[in-house]
């Protein structure tokens, strides 16, 4: 039986006056399963909350010309941006949901992007599609253009998550988390949950339909493998599978399961570093995978659910969206 590590972190409070920050009880631990963690997190690293009062915070993105991160709060139907100057200030509203019926629900944006050419993409829950927005970074402007919105006519569910291939093209995940009455909503118009590429040219392709809540989903370096989470309730885990010289995907296999975890949130949101670490948020906080799907470590969260995580350039600062907090944990 391997020896777990567990080192207790204290959170800190989120103030940005300049004043002295306030001493909170810790928010989480992390948790050093194999020692090949330390090369990434180092043992004193501190989890803060470095923004609260949202809702659900989703799909965060570093903007390195800005420096700023954007991330969504998906029911509050907002983008909201942080910066270590000023902390969290909205950024875009109406986010994702932009009809004139009042709803509820997940309706705001969740994934968010920057497209090869610098564009803000944002995965839109209420609107149903993939859509970009139609200002520049530093004015932003709730004016959209979609980018996919259908599949062989037919409408998407809810697009979750997105990535770019080193080509250009777009892959993205299309669950049923936007709609107010789930899988049996009436609006639904396409009758399973896939995962697809679309390319340059505009044309979206089906990838895979038997995943059941697609949701996170990224490439491996090299861009040969791509990684896909399902979140469906006693289906939790992560799936990968070998990419074809077209670009379809073929070899799909279990990376990790983690279905008989009793802890509360599901595999969502994830990225992969640049030596092929997966960061992956799941039951209990944030899992740490190395290339070949080992367990290095959890980011272990108490009593919030992690949703999706972002790095900085530099890859020494990952900032995790959970609940209604942001976190930080500078790793290096």
């Amino acid at each position: 039986m391997k020896k777990t590590c567990t080192l207790i972190l204290f959170l800190v409070s989120g103030c940005f006056s300049g004043f002295a920050q306030a001493t909170k009880p810790a928010v989480g631990t992390i948790e050093f399963t194999s020692n090949e963690l330390t090369r990434l997190i180092k043992k004193d690293a501190k989890i803060e909350v470095i923004a609260e009062g949202f809702q659900f915070t989703e799909g965060p993105v570093w903007v390195e010309k800005e420096k700023m991160l954007v991330f969504s709060d998906v029911p509050a139907n907002t983008v909201y941006k942080w910066t270590a100057a000023k902390g969290k200030e909205v950024y875009l509203r109406p986010s994702g949901y932009t009809g004139k019926t009042t709803r509820g629900g997940f309706m705001g944006s969740n994934g968010l992007i920057l497209s090869p050419d610098g564009k803000l993409l944002l995965c839109q829950h209420g609107d149903r599609r993939v859509a970009q927005m139609d200002a520049p970074l530093n004015a932003p402007r709730a004016n959209y253009v979609t980018v996919a919105g259908t599949y062989k006519g037919k409408k998407l569910n809810s697009p979750n998550d997105l990535v770019f291939n080193t080509a250009g093209d777009l892959y993205f995940t299309d669950p049923a988390y936007g709609f107010e009455g789930g899988l049996k909503d009436p609006k639904k118009e396409i009758p399973f949950q896939g995962v697809y590429k679309m390319n340059k040219a505009g044309l979206v392709t089906l990838l895979t339909d038997s995943i059941e809540q697609p949701n996170g989903i990224g490439f491996f370096p090299g861009g040969k493998k791509l990684l896909v989470a399902n979140s469906a309730e006693k289906k939790n885990g992560w799936y990968i599978y070998d990419i074809t010289s077209n670009g379809s995907l073929t070899n799909g296999k279990v990376f990790y399961n983690v279905r008989n975890e009793k802890e509360a949130g599901g595999c969502d949101g994830f990225k992969i570093d640049k030596a092929g670490n997966v960061f992956a948020t799941g039951p209990g906080g944030l899992w740490i995978f190395n290339k070949s799907g080992k367990l290095l470590g959890k980011i272990k969260l108490n009593g919030i659910v992690a949703a999706n995580c972002a790095f900085t350039p530099d890859g020494k600062t990952i900032f995790i969206t959970a609940s209604n907090y942001l976190l930080r944990v500078k790793m290096q």
